[in-house]
């Protein structure tokens, strides 16, 4: 193969590296953007529904999916030998857990509630103090919840996969049956229902999405620009 054969074949394999890795760029760039306008999506619901009156759990408990966040009231039994603690959860930066406990409504239907934070104690072989529930019946007012929206962290004796809901893995491992949506407690009939720390809703930041599509697309750029540099200088040396 000549010289020029060979300067020729080099050029080319340059100028398809470079195609690949503008291609790359773009599709980095595609991907933050879309995460990005996901997040802002889902952020505008959050905010929308989480400001609405509360509404009976009765009338939204058939597409909870469409009324995520939303504050409902409803009426049952919390049962305080049902509960669960999920692992790593702070409060102005204290270590703790989060409680759910299994509520039942008149109507047999049960479900999760998170009943707020809770400080973990002096040691790992210590029980936090959980708040003392109310017996008997009582109405409750919380934020309709998903279950897949449940705070990532580690049931006890339950394996994290995060591919199931933690619901279902509660629900498997006591061999029960509840609703697949749960309700962050806000407030109730009894004073002793409004958590000392309350589950919070997630930040809503837009988060760097965009600005990372804009430096993919700037890298890209920087591809474009660095193959025609380096094609010129090739001309230049054939000048000479």
């Amino acid at each position: 193969m000549s010289n020029t054969r060979k300067k020729e074949s080099y050029s080319l394999l340059k100028s398809l590296v470079a195609l690949l890795l503008i291609i790359g760029c773009i599709w980095a760039a595609q991907w933050q953007y879309h995460r990005g306008v996901d997040r802002h999506a889902r952020n505008s619901v959050i905010e929308t529904n989480s400001s609405m009156s509360p509404v009976s759990l009765t009338s939204v408990r058939s597409n909870p999916a469409d009324h995520e966040w939303q504050p409902v009231r409803t009426e049952g039994i919390f049962d305080s030998s049902s509960q669960i603690l999920l692992r790593n959860r702070y409060s102005e930066g204290v270590y703790g857990f989060e409680l759910l406990t299994r509520f039942t409504t008149p109507e047999g239907k049960s479900f999760w509630v998170d009943c707020g934070w809770v400080k973990a104690g002096a040691n790992a072989s210590s029980q936090p103090e959980l708040p003392v529930l109310p017996t008997g019946e009582v109405s409750i007012t919380g934020r309709l919840r998903l279950d897949s929206s449940l705070p990532r962290g580690s049931f006890f004796a339950i394996p994290g996969n995060k591919a199931d809901g933690l619901v279902s893995k509660a629900n498997a491992q006591s061999g029960s049956s509840t609703e697949t949506f749960y309700i962050d407690l806000l407030s109730g009939s009894d004073s002793a229902l409004t958590p000392a720390v309350p589950a919070q809703l997630p930040e809503l930041s837009d988060g760097p999405h965009m600005a990372y599509a804009l430096q993919w697309l700037f890298f890209g750029g920087l591809v474009i620009y660095g193959r025609f540099l380096i094609r010129r200088d090739v001309l230049s040396r054939k000048e000479l």
